[in-house]
Order: C-alpha cells, then structure tokens, then sequence
C-alpha cells in the first residue's frame, strides 16, 4: 500500500484554467494538476531553484523535480500535438504570505483524463 500524498503548498488559484490553439480545433486534451502548475510558475517563470521551490511547497526536492517533470512534460505534448492544455486537480492548499492563511483547495484528487 503506497503512502499518502502529501499537501502540496501553492501561492494562488490559477488566474487562466486551459489553454489550446486558436488557429485549428484542438486533437484532444491533456492535464496538469495545480501544484504541477505551480512547479512551473516557480522554476520557470519565477527563476527559482528547485531546493527554494519546493520548500515553499512544503515538499522534498526530489518531489518537486517530479512535479516538474512530470508538468513540462504534460505541456509539450501538448504543444507538439495540438492539444487542448487544462489546469485542474491535485492535493493542494492555497497559502498566502505564510502558512497562517492557508485554505484547502477545490482540488478533487487524482488526475484527470
């Protein structure tokens, strides 16, 4: 029997929740969960490096490589196929500026499909 997930820690709520192609109908679609989508915001566009980045998620660096992976790779299938991209689900809590102000999200468990 494998272990609980942990709660990830993410900063806020996706302002954008999917994303797709506008020169041709989508092929299909593909997820990513929020706090894959929060690895993202944190390496990629914010510049960190993944040992800050996953103690601001509360998890080992080592999972949030995972995350990251798992995440980029989600979003280049998405690109080279022309697929629709969708932000939903995970095991997260939105937290502020300290885990005072933390909230559990909407997330639903599991991956979707």
């Amino acid at each position: 029997m494998p272990r609980p997930t942990k709660v990830r820690l993410v900063a806020a709520d996706p302002t954008t929740k999917s994303f797709g192609p506008r020169d041709m109908n989508a092929t299909g679609s593909v997820c990513i969960t929020v706090e894959e989508f929060e690895a993202i915001r944190l390496s990629d566009y914010k510049g960190m490096d993944q040992e800050s980045a996953a103690a601001m998620m509360g998890v080992s660096r080592h999972t949030y490589g995972r995350l990251l992976a798992r995440a980029r790779s989600t979003i280049a299938r998405a690109l080279v196929n022309g697929e629709e991209l969708r932000i939903e689900g995970g095991n997260f809590q939105f937290c502020g500026h300290g885990r005072k102000r933390c909230r559990r999200g909407q997330g639903g468990g599991g991956r979707c499909r």
